[in-house]
């Protein structure tokens, strides 16, 4: 397996327990992860991984995705949001406006 070129992370909330119970996944996180992978493939992004992570501690702005290695931080992330952070990546940027400071 070669290395990604980036790596994008979408927190399902999971906890030591491993229960997942928090806000991203209530809020829908889990749900975008199959969201993720299918644009991916339909942009020919064969260098992007997508994971689920445990909990981020940032519930009140969830669902919380992070893209590696820009450590851009995006906050109430949905399917149109992360139409507009694909575009930026595919442009080699981030998608400031989303991100969360």
């Amino acid at each position: 397996m070669e290395k990604p070129d980036k790596q994008i992370f979408v927190c399902a909330s999971f906890r030591v327990s491993g229960d997942a119970q928090g806000a991203c996944r209530k809020k829908g996180a889990v749900d975008l992860l199959g969201y993720l992978e299918s644009e991916l493939s339909d942009r020919g992004m064969d260098g992007v991984t997508v994971s689920s992570t445990a909990c981020l501690k940032a519930c009140d702005r969830g669902p919380i995705m992070i893209v590696h290695p820009d450590n851009a931080w995006y906050g109430k992330v949905n399917e149109e949001a992360i139409d507009q952070i694909l575009e930026a990546m595919q442009e080699g940027k981030t998608c400031p406006e989303l991100e969360l400071t």
